[in-house]
């Protein structure tokens, strides 16, 4: 029997938790959160949560505040990125050693191309070479494609693996709102439910020229597509190379004085630009990000004139931004993200 092409998608269990429980045994067990400085009196949000603490309704992104409301007796740790850089770089080493190609997604997933007849041994085999080399836990899902290996993982979690293919597609996915499916958010999921589509099985059966005139021309037919569980199966072991830099941060009393916000912005704006200096990669766009009080979010972007290493040329671009943001608004976050001009 021939071997055949199939794509794992590889996804560490709560990783940042797992890390820290790793380096601190007697953590095992109990609630877990990461995030910030480690100090739920300030502000911050949870990167990620143990199983134990999710138990709770801990979730990331939650205000670290919110999680110590839900679970005072929970150990808060700061992030402790040179750490989880080297964990991940130690996990995408073992997978390499597997003599499979191996696109890194970030600091805890992966995709494998893997040529086998039995994937669902070969899955076996990567969480197990996993826990061997570093400890550490991961969910797998194997697919046909993608977009049905990333989905499959979180049936497979914890600690274990799940399938899904064109066979059982449908199967185990049509009865689902949309929202299951990866790259459909809460607002689109709202959207589609507007227009009476309320399931994947739904989605995938409507008109693709109707999804278009209702969505535009590349986005409609793309939610059919996903709705038909359509992905790429290319996976590709070339070097993940960042498309920009950003930085941010978190007031611990809201800003009230627009010109202290644009302070803030100036700054920001000069240290991610010392980031794509690193790179020498030239900034071709600016976005800023103003989070009001309580915890709402806006996001604003414009492309530079021309492709620039200029710091101050950058930095008044965030700051002159800042006009299209309300000012009557209290501020308790401001992030500049810089996109970069293509690899060299």
């Amino acid at each position: 029997m021939s071997n055949v092409r199939w794509v794992l998608h590889v996804d560490l269990d709560e990783f940042l938790a797992a890390v820290e429980v790793l380096r601190h045994p007697d953590l095992a067990g109990k609630p877990v959160v990461v995030g910030g400085r480690g100090d739920p009196t300030e502000r911050g949000v949870v990167s990620t949560a143990s199983y134990a603490a999710r138990r709770f309704g801990v979730r990331s992104g939650m205000p670290l505040r919110v999680a110590a409301r839900k679970i005072p007796d929970a150990v808060f740790l700061p992030v402790d990125a040179d750490v989880y850089n080297e964990v991940s770089r130690k996990v995408m080493d073992t997978l390499r050693g597997l003599c499979v190609t191996v696109e890194v997604l970030g600091w805890d997933e992966a995709f494998l191309g893997v040529e086998t007849d039995d994937p669902d041994t070969y899955a076996t085999v990567v969480r197990r070479s996993v826990l061997d080399e570093t400890g550490l836990h991961c969910s797998v899902g194997i697919g046909d494609n993608k977009l049905r290996a990333k989905i499959a993982t979180g049936f497979g979690k914890p600690r274990g693996q799940f399938t899904l293919t064109r066979d059982n597609w449908f199967s185990v996915m049509g009865d689902l709102g949309p929202i299951a499916l990866w790259g459909i958010g809460s607002k689109t999921a709202k959207k589609l439910d507007a227009i009476g589509i309320r399931t994947v099985r739904e989605l995938a059966s409507s008109s693709v020229d109707d999804m278009a005139s209702r969505f535009g021309p590349k986005t409609g037919p793309w939610l059919v597509a996903l709705g038909r569980g359509a992905g790429s199966a290319e996976v590709s072991g070339e070097p993940w190379v960042a498309r920009s830099h950003s930085r941010e941060t978190t007031f611990q009393h809201n800003l009230t004085d627009w010109a202290e916000v644009a302070e803030h912005v100036w700054r920001l704006a000069e240290r991610v630009t010392a980031d794509i200096r690193a790179e020498h990669r030239p900034g071709v766009r600016v976005e800023v990000k103003v989070r009001y009080a309580p915890f709402t979010t806006h996001t604003t972007s414009r492309a530079l004139p021309d492709p620039t290493l200029d710091p101050s040329v950058i930095s008044a671009a965030a700051v002159s931004l800042l006009e299209r943001f309300d000012h009557e608004r209290q501020v308790r976050l401001v992030g500049v993200r810089v996109e970069m001009s293509s690899a060299q």
